[in-house]
């Protein structure tokens, strides 16, 4: 979903990244592109990240999930191939292809081996320059997409995020799924999308990453030939999202034992100075572990939910704090109370020094296990690129983690943490419980 950022884990060997440097490259190609590169010759395969700002916040307001149809279309034919050959052709290579597009950004993900690199990213590039939009693929996937957001009207997570996404934004891009509504979606030509596919990638909003099997002087060429023709300028990025919601209850009806809850308030932005401090903050209060505060009280302690979990999302033009959970109807009004009474006890106590201590030794602990495959190294430095992060960020994170005291994540607490403000919208039958402002 939207808020939700891409997860970076998976497994190949690699053993650069467990060492005490990571020996990460800036590469500029000859005609100006910008890359980062971890080398590694053991194993002849090289994964490749290319980021493209803007994604599906780009789309023009009567033609929403324009960007998001038009990704999901790119390796649906390219050049003399359609569908079936383009297909035929990536299999023949060993390569691996994905698209997708978030409110932020369109992605674009390739693994190919060494032998197979100059087809590869020649079949990549017909995709990337040259995509057909056939009528009948055009179609197709436009169903799917259909099909997707007629789920999605029956879900109640994805009801939740709609409703206080559409509260919180308005009629700002993040105001609304990026993968359209029904009518907007059956509305979209083939020139729209064609549109949309100029605008969404463009050289000026490229950040690209690789890992593996290839030198700094092969990836500057490979950058070249494989982005060097896309235009050099795409479609402006959004303004600033006014955060809009106020605290209290929004319950939205849906016929289900249990109700599903979605809460949360602004957040903190990504290069804020006490950043890491509200990061401690949260995986404390509500990071998903069974430690965590929300964890313990509304599970652990009473039995009102079996997950409780709360996340930091720092997006381009906006930043969020939130939270999820899922209760029966009769104890969904508890459960609401206890979150809000944990928001407020975490503001005026902070944390102990005994949960700073774990916490800090399982966040330090864990980062490097995200180190391992040339898949996710090369996803974590292009999102390291996205979020303005240094290029030596690996090596110094756990030492910002490190350096964060009781007092930092205290007084980021009584700045971040708002529980007048905190807004808890409710998709179900809860007893007890009605919308309030």
């Amino acid at each position: 979903m939207k808020m939700l950022r891409y997860a970076i884990v998976a497994l190949l060997a690699l053993s650069a990244p467990l060492r005490a440097e990571l020996p990460i490259q800036e590469v500029k190609s000859p005609g100006g592109l910008t890359a980062w590169l971890i080398e590694d010759h053991g194993i002849p395969f090289t994964a490749l990240e290319i980021r493209f700002a803007g994604g599906t916040s780009l789309d023009p307001p009567d033609q929403r999930g324009v960007v998001n149809l038009m990704t999901a279309l790119i390796e649906e034919g390219a050049g003399d191939l359609d569908a079936q050959g383009f297909a035929e052709a990536r299999d023949d290579l060993a390569a691996n292809f994905g698209f997708g597009a978030g409110i932020d950004s369109v992605s674009v993900s390739a693994q190919f081996l060494t032998e197979n690199r100059d087809q590869a990213m020649a079949l990549l590039r017909s995709a990337l320059i040259n995509p057909r939009f056939d009528a009948a693929a055009v179609e197709r996937v436009r169903g799917q997409v259909l099909a997707n957001i007629d789920s999605d009207a029956k879900d109640p997570g994805s009801i939740a995020a709609r409703s206080f996404d559409r509260a919180a934004f308005g009629t700002h891009a993040y105001g609304s799924s990026g993968d359209g509504t029904a009518q907007s979606v059956a509305g979209l030509s083939r020139a729209d999308i064609v549109a949309a596919h100029k605008g969404a990638l463009s050289r000026d909003r490229i950040f690209v990453a690789a890992a593996g099997d290839i030198t700094a002087e092969d990836l500057g060429k490979l950058l070249d030939d494989l982005l060097g023709d896309l235009p050099a300028t795409g479609t402006p990025l959004p303004a600033r999202a006014d955060w809009g919601l106020k605290g209290g209850v929004t319950v939205i009806d849906f016929p289900s034992p249990n109700s599903l809850v979605r809460f949360g308030h602004i957040g903190i932005k990504r290069d804020d100075p006490e950043f890491f401090a509200a990061f401690i903050l949260n995986e404390i209060l509500g990071g998903g572990r069974f430690t965590a505060r929300l964890m313990t009280e509304v599970r652990d302690k009473r039995g009102l939910t079996y997950g409780i979990s709360s996340y930091l999302a720092p997006m381009d033009h906006a930043e969020l704090m939130l939270g999820q959970f899922s209760s029966a109807n009769d104890k969904v009004g508890e459960a609401i109370d206890i979150v809000a009474s944990e928001w407020a006890r975490m503001r005026e106590e902070g944390v102990t020094a005994e949960e700073l201590a774990a916490t800090k030794t399982y966040l330090t602990g864990s980062y490097p296990l995200r180190f391992d495959g040339n898949g996710p190294i090369a996803r974590i430095l292009v999102g390291m690129q996205m979020e303005g992060l240094p290029i030596d960020y690996a090596q110094t994170r756990n030492a910002k983690i490190e350096a964060v005291t009781q007092a930092d994540v205290l007084r980021v607490a009584q700045r971040l943490l708002q529980p007048d403000a905190l807004h808890f919208t409710v998709v179900g039958q809860p007893e007890g419980v009605v919308s309030k402002p």
